[in-house]
């Protein structure tokens, strides 16, 4: 658990009845003895290893080194591209080991094409630049909400959101072996778009819920989450490698979602190009699958051979929206090589945790936060965190 972080527990309460499961789950409501102090700043890769970034500020800006020392000052809206230069970061006629760039006032820093909050750190790695935001967790929120869900979306369901973003980020933050960064700003981690994707509702979300995390038995869960799972979510070592008690299987309400069922065709060229070892394709066989229909090996026979590719290979290789399909070949008269296929679907992401869609559905029907998280999380204790 990382330093700093604690939990107090003074309230039981229990939720209602969900409307088409007869379940109850008790919830505990930890709050901290004390207001939040200081601010927890996540550290967001924005570049990795580029070989040129270009950077600014909205602000009069501060130009450090390495070891705090102020090195220059910028003026505002002026962009810089920093890149490598004899294992130092360059940018402009200022060249050091690292650089931080460090707004003065409530100005914004520029970091490749957009603005974002807090300050930037620059500095060589993996061969190029590498540029890292440095933003007050709260804030980081504002803009993951409006990315990975739609600011105008029912409140309870950006609330519900907004503590599944906050209990992910904070267990990515202690469990990251990575000494440069946190998160990525891409799905590898939450999508994170800076100042543009914030809105009204998502600072009402992260407001009102402030430092409210998920855990269980005292620790920061991981706190997947995913568009749709097309009816029912899955277990987590049904589709990752070891299970979690508290990323069960439950039944979703995504129903009425636009990406609930899809169907996607492919030509028999289209499937030689991207599935490549077998020749012209005869036929796709789910091999393996979990209980609740999602594809873990799929078998792939051509007239040149047979392979077993990963779910994850073959959703990848046609742009599948969830590893939740079925493959069915379409003949032109009495050839034996089918001419295309038609590959029906449900669900977007990995199905594992939150339902996206399921929490939309649910707001929709009056189900608040609390009960929205527990049935997506199940046996977990809604927490506050504090600062010391």
């Amino acid at each position: 658990m990382t330093s700093g972080i604690f939990f107090t527990s003074v309230l039981a309460r229990t939720t209602k009845l969900l409307k088409s499961f007869w379940w109850v789950t008790l919830l505990t409501w930890l709050v901290a003895i004390a207001p939040a102090q200081a601010s927890l700043v996540m550290r967001v890769a924005i570049e990795e290893g580029v070989e040129r970034v270009k950077v600014g500020s909205s602000t009069n800006a501060v130009i450090r080194d390495g070891l705090g020392r102020s090195i220059a000052e910028i003026e505002p809206g002026a962009g810089f591209p920093a890149k490598l230069q004899a294992g130092k970061v360059s940018m402009g006629q200022w060249i050091a080991g690292q650089m931080w760039i460090e707004p003065q006032g409530d100005g914004y820093v520029w970091i490749g094409d957009r603005w974002y909050r807090g300050r930037t750190h620059l500095m060589p790695h993996k061969g190029g630049i590498t540029a890292v935001n440095y933003v007050d967790l709260e804030q980081y929120l504002y803009s993951v909400l409006g990315a990975e869900m739609n600011g105008n979306w029912p409140h309870e369901a950006l609330k519900a959101q907004a503590v599944a973003a906050r209990s992910y980020a904070l267990h990515e933050r202690q469990v990251n072996q990575n000494d440069f960064y946190d998160l990525s700003d891409t799905q590898a981690s939450q999508v994170y778009r800076g100042v543009q994707s914030e809105s009204m509702g998502t600072y009402a979300a992260v407001d009102a819920t402030a430092g409210q995390v998920l855990t269980y038995e005292g620790e920061i869960i991981l706190a997947a989450y995913h568009s749709s799972s097309g009816g029912h979510t899955e277990n987590v070592e049904d589709v990752w490698s070891y299970p979690l008690p508290y990323l069960r299987a439950v039944p979703d309400f995504d129903q009425s979602s636009p990406v609930y069922q899809w169907t996607e065709s492919f030509s028999q060229a289209q499937m030689r190009q991207r599935i490549s070892g077998v020749g012209n394709i005869l036929s796709m066989t789910l091999q393996r699958s979990t209980p609740h229909g999602s594809a873990i090996a799929v078998q792939v026979l051509g007239d040149d051979g047979m392979k077993v590719f990963s779910a994850t290979d073959i959703t990848r290789a046609l742009g599948l929206k969830s590893t939740r399909f079925t493959v069915t070949p379409q003949k032109a008269g009495e050839g034996r090589i089918p001419t295309a296929f038609e590959i029906k679907g449900k669900g977007f992401g990995h199905a594992v945790g939150m339902s996206q869609w399921g929490a939309y559905h649910l707001a929709r029907q009056g189900y608040n936060y609390h009960q929205i998280l527990l049935h997506y999380y199940q046996n977990t204790t809604l927490a506050k965190i504090e600062l010391r």
